[in-house]
């Protein structure tokens, strides 16, 4: 799976006006002869705020749940349909709807509704980075919820910073974890002996291999993130954990980076003056033998790769050995859903290990469970041999670099486009 992790919001997003978003679902318990009872808001769904999850199970028997979330990843849209929305109707007889959209398209729909102060069809959201954090802060989606739901309590470590932490953003509860990623290297080791250890050596690489490295164009989400590697690399990372920073103090942290990323221009695939549009193009590119390097966000994803014969055997992957960068992608509930109830139960059985070894073994997507929560029968579901061009989950968790603040990002984007591009 791939979804823009970070997308840029329609400009209107930002003027709107919240105030009344925060009106359209109020806690009505009514308290008669001791016994407590859930009124219904003015959409007619259930207040949940005063809910048992027992209660919870109950009020989502025989619902539809709506997730929306990027769909161009088919492996994960097949996994989505026939795995997890067969667990949901078995056992809870939940229907999963599966929406694919894009995320910049999702939170236009869900601005305008909420801005209306409308009942929508958005229950669940996939989402993270920039785009929970302005959902966040102009009240779109409801919350805290994940101290209600049992397996966050049970197997989900909430003081990780990546699960309390989204690019920076406090989570505080309104989004729980999905699957983990970490941006490891690729190469084919029958084509290539070299494995750069740090950005120095990674420049004599591409001078070596000139016109056959490239990195995707700013702000596709893996083309961002090589280059947050590189100013981590060779910047002082400590000074940019400041969310407030102005884009001439960013600029004056990452001068390095981007005088690195200058000298290496003249080595790359386009010269640095044009560059693969995204990360699916980089791809198809090492695959066809046009580039010797590649990298992804999906930790195992080449794994998968070699499985189904779109990469040779003999491809291997690699982590410069400061690290790289990883993060959490989440799963959010609209504040104006008509179906929380369905949206929690569903989001508490992706939680299970059930489920996040599925995905290990069928998606190779890294889990998001604390594995010192685990019984030692849950943690045999994970004991997978994924391979030899796997790094093995210890060695890539303990070398795993944290997200910048969300709002730096597109900042960082900016000054690439204009500090870097055909210079």
């Amino acid at each position: 799976m791939k979804k823009k992790i970070l997308s840029l919001l329609l400009v209107g997003l930002l003027v709107f006006s919240f105030t009344a978003c925060g009106q359209t679902e109020t806690s009505n318990e009514i308290t008669t002869d001791g016994k407590t009872e859930t009124a219904t808001n003015e959409g007619g769904e259930k207040n949940i705020d005063g809910m048992t999850f027992n209660e919870m199970l109950e009020a989502a028997k025989g619902t539809k749940v709506s997730f929306y979330g990027w769909g161009g990843n088919e492996k994960l849209n097949k996994w989505l349909d026939e795995v997890y929305a067969k667990s949901l109707k078995e056992k809870y007889d939940i229907t999963l709807d599966r929406v694919p959209m894009d995320i910049d398209q999702i939170l236009s729909q869900l601005s305008g509704e909420v801005q209306a102060g409308v009942d929508g069809p958005i229950d669940m959201i996939w989402i993270n980075g920039e785009n929970f954090k302005s959902c966040k802060e102009n009240n779109m989606l409801y919350g805290p919820f994940t101290e209600r739901l049992p397996n966050f309590e049970k197997y989900i470590d909430p003081e990780s910073d990546d699960i309390k932490l989204d690019f920076g953003y406090p989570v505080e509860g309104y989004e729980a974890p999905y699957s983990k990623a970490q941006v490891v290297f690729v190469v084919d080791g029958a084509k290539v002996s070299e494995r750069p250890k740090n950005a120095a050596e990674f420049l004599e690489f591409a001078k070596k291999y000139k016109g056959k490295v490239a990195y995707p164009a700013l702000p596709d989400f893996t083309g961002s993130v090589f280059v947050r590697n590189i100013i981590n690399e060779t910047c002082d990372y400590s000074k940019l954990m400041n969310p407030d920073l102005t884009k001439e103090e960013v600029r004056e942290i990452i001068k390095p980076a981007i005088d690195y990323l200058v000298e290496l221009n003249p080595y790359l695939w386009g010269e640095g003056k044009t560059f693969p549009v995204s990360g699916p193009d980089k791809m198809n590119m090492f695959s066809d033998g046009e580039l010797v390097f590649d990298f992804t966000y999906e930790s195992y994803g080449p794994v998968q790769s070699i499985a189904d014969g779109t990469y040779p055997e003999t491809v291997e992957t690699f982590i410069f050995d400061k690290g790289t960068i990883g993060n959490t992608n989440f799963i959010a509930i609209a504040k104006n859903s008509t179906n929380k109830a369905g949206a929690m139960v569903a989001i508490n059985e992706m939680l299970t290990p059930k489920m996040q070894a599925s995905k290990l073994q069928e998606l190779k997507l890294l889990p998001v469970l604390d594995n010192d929560k685990l019984s030692d029968e849950e943690k045999k579901l994970f004991e997978l041999d994924l391979g030899k061009a796997a790094i093995p989950q210890d060695e890539l968790l303990s070398k795993r670099l944290p997200e910048l603040p969300a709002g730096l990002v597109p900042i960082i984007e900016e000054i690439w486009a204009e500090d870097v591009v055909g210079k």
